[in-house]
C-alpha cells in the first residue's frame, strides 16, 4: 500500500461499477490513498470480489456490493447495504454505465428509459441517499467528452449523459454547502470492450493534443477533485482538448 493521503485517509467511498474498468482503476486509487471503499457491481460478482480480496491483501479495506441501478428501488437499497458494511458515506463516484450502440431512429422507449436510469436516476438517487446523512462530503459523475457534441451512434447513451451533466450543476447548488459535486468527461482512455489499442490509436487525429490517454488521467482528475474544498459544479474534461472542436450545445 502506498502511504495514504492524509486529506482522504479514513474516509468512506462508494463507487458503483467499481469491478472493472475505470470504476475498477479509481477504486484501486482511492484504497491507496487510505479510502474504505464500497465496490459495487451488477453482474461482474467474481471481478468485485476478487477486487476487494485483493484489497484485504494489501491492507485496505472494501466490501462488494450487488445491484441492478436499472430496478426500482435497487439503488436504495445498494446505498443501505454499503452504509450497512462500511459506514457512512463520504464520497460517492457515479461511474456505473452501458455503452449499446443505437441511432435516435433505432432508440426505443425501453432503450432510453434503460440509459436513463443508470446513467441519471441512480446518480441523482444515490446522491439524496448521502445528502440524507446530513454530512458532509465528494460526489463525483463519470459523463463523456461527446456529450458536447452529438454521439449520434450511441442515442440512448447521449441522451442520459446530457441529463447527467445538468443534474451534476443542479445537485451541486442543491447540496451545497457540506456536498461539492463535479463531474469529469473522459475521451479516449479506454477501448470499448473486445477492441484493443489500436481502436484508440485510430482516433488520435480527433482532438488537438494527437493523443489517448489512460485510466491515470482519469484517476488524476478524480483524486485533484476530491482534494479541493472550492470546486463544485465543475465538469473536468479529460479528453485531449476534443471537447473544444465544436459545440452542439451552448
Amino acid at each position: 500500500m502506498k502511504h495514504p493521503d492524509i486529506a482522504l485517509a479514513g474516509r468512506t467511498a462508494l463507487v458503483t461499477g467499481a469491478a472493472r474498468r475505470l470504476g475498477r482503476a479509481v477504486a484501486t486509487v482511492l484504497v491507496e490513498r487510505g479510502v474504505r471503499v464500497v465496490v459495487h457491481h451488477n453482474h461482474s460478482g467474481e471481478d468485485a470480489a476478487a477486487l476487494c480480496d485483493e484489497i484485504r491483501r494489501l491492507g485496505g479495506s472494501a466490501w462488494p456490493v450487488q445491484g441492478d441501478l436499472a430496478d426500482a428501488g435497487q439503488p436504495e437499497r445498494v446505498f443501505r447495504d454499503a452504509v450497512a458494511q462500511a459506514g457512512a458515506i463520504d464520497i460517492l463516484i457515479n461511474n456505473a454505465s452501458i455503452f449499446e450502440r443505437d441511432t435516435i431512429w433505432e432508440a426505443t422507449e425501453d432503450s432510453i428509459l434503460l440509459n436513463l436510469r443508470i446513467h441519471a436516476l441512480a446518480p441523482l438517487t444515490l446522491a439524496r441517499q448521502m445528502a440524507g446523512q446530513g454530512g458532509e462530503g465528494h460526489i463525483v459523475n463519470l459523463l463523456d467528452t461527446r456529450m458536447t457534441v452529438y454521439d449520434k451512434e450511441h442515442a440512448s447513451y447521449h441522451i442520459s449523459k446530457r441529463v447527467l451533466a445538468m443534474l451534476t450543476r443542479m445537485l451541486a447548488l442543491e447540496l451545497a454547502p457540506k456536498i461539492a459535486v463535479n463531474g469529469i468527461a473522459p475521451g479516449l482512455i479506454l477501448p470499448p470492450a473486445g477492441q484493443d489499442e489500436t481502436y484508440l490509436q485510430k482516433l488520435v487525429h480527433t482532438n488537438p493534443l494527437h493523443r489517448y490517454g489512460g485510466p491515470a488521467d482519469v484517476t488524476d482528475a478524480v483524486l485533484f477533485l476530491l482534494g479541493s474544498r472550492f470546486i463544485t459544479g465543475q465538469i473536468l474534461y479529460v479528453d485531449g482538448g476534443y471537447h473544444m472542436k465544436g459545440h452542439m450545445y451552448d
